[in-house]
């Protein structure tokens, strides 16, 4: 007798919870829909950075890289190209020796140290001229190492330190040699060059069509390689990925758009959240209204490096949320018992 009892009495509220489960599920699939139209816009990631109106070309920094290059001086250990016109027994690879010097095949030792290329070329000519090797020698001289001043690579790579410099090479080269770039790199690279003027030469990597070797410079003895960090935001809460974005590719991010990276705000997400900036070591909270971001009927703030947009928890939103899926859970289960 209370076996059928039971039987009957599910048997009465049996379409009810299959009413409530199919409202429940539609609703869901309706409020997840939207939110993924309003949250989620497109973000072009890899958009480059528009490169500064005083910066100087690419073109311009090769220029001055080659007119660099004739202006360094030699020293002990470095690799030089000797040719003398048509005279191959004077010519060949000579490396300075310890008091600064090259010895030729013939006629001894030049002093080099402290020369240019340009200089040393000159003062071989002089020599032969002066032993009576050559009358009239044509000397053309090519720096094929410089062993004592390395190129320093610093920044965000994974393996700082000073390479040595052999042959020509460029800045791609060096941040190889370094281990790469780290997850926070910038394609933004600053090179402070060792020779007068010293001046700084900042390059954008990445090109202005995305091509990267279309501004790979070249790097002389004694450069410093400094390559930047990109700026971060961060998005913490309840939204679908919490976590810190680089701003690589892009001058700034507005509020909208990190949501976006961060996968949007979940369910349970408050309308109102919070942006945390610091500024000059002081932090500041500025009140965000979500909801009205979202739809466009407030103005959607740009962050800066460092900004962290906080989106809390609303107990209200997850007590309903784990109650209508606690009464959808009891109400499977009793259809479910009653059958058995």
């Amino acid at each position: 007798m209370v076996r059928i009892r039971r039987r009957s009495w599910m048997r009465q509220i049996e379409p009810s919870v299959i009413a409530i489960g199919l409202i429940f599920s539609a609703c869901t699939m309706a409020g997840g829909a939207l939110f993924a139209q309003v949250s989620l816009p497109a973000v072009n990631a890899t958009q480059p950075a528009q490169p500064s109106a005083a910066a100087p070309s690419i073109d311009q920094a090769k220029a001055q890289s080659q007119m660099r290059a004739a202006t360094l001086r030699l020293d002990s250990g470095d690799l030089l190209e000797v040719t003398t016109f048509d005279t191959p027994e004077l010519s060949g690879k000579f490396r300075v020796d310890g008091r600064g010097e090259v010895s030729l095949p013939l006629g001894g030792a030049v002093r080099v140290q402290g020369l240019t290329a340009e200089q040393t070329a000159v003062a071989v000519e002089r020599f032969l001229r002066d032993r009576d090797i050559l009358k009239n020698p044509h000397v053309t001289v090519l720096v094929l190492e410089y062993a004592t001043q390395g190129v320093n690579v610093m920044g965000e790579v994974k393996q700082p330190g000073i390479y040595p410099l052999t042959g020509k090479h460029g800045v791609l080269d060096f941040i190889s040699m370094a281990g790469g770039l780290t997850a926070f790199a910038s394609n933004a690279v600053s090179i402070t060059h060792n020779v007068p003027p010293w001046d700084i030469t900042t390059v954008n990597l990445a090109g202005s069509h995305g091509n990267t070797l279309e501004n790979d410079v070249e790097v002389q003895p004694g450069d410093r390689i400094v390559v930047l960090r990109a700026g971060v935001v961060y998005v913490i809460g309840d939204v679908g990925k919490p976590g810190g974005f680089v701003l690589e590719g892009k001058d700034s991010v507005t509020v909208l758009q990190a949501l976006a990276l961060a996968q949007g705000m979940n369910r349970t997400a408050k309308s109102n959240g919070f942006l945390i900036r610091t500024d000059s070591g002081k932090r500041t909270e500025t009140q965000l209204a979500l909801n009205k971001i979202l739809v466009n009927q407030s103005p959607d703030p740009k962050l800066q490096d460092g900004d962290i947009v906080f989106v809390p928890l609303s107990s209200a939103k997850d007590w309903t949320n784990k109650g209508v899926a606690s009464a959808l859970q009891m109400a499977v289960g009793a259809v479910i018992y009653g059958r058995l």
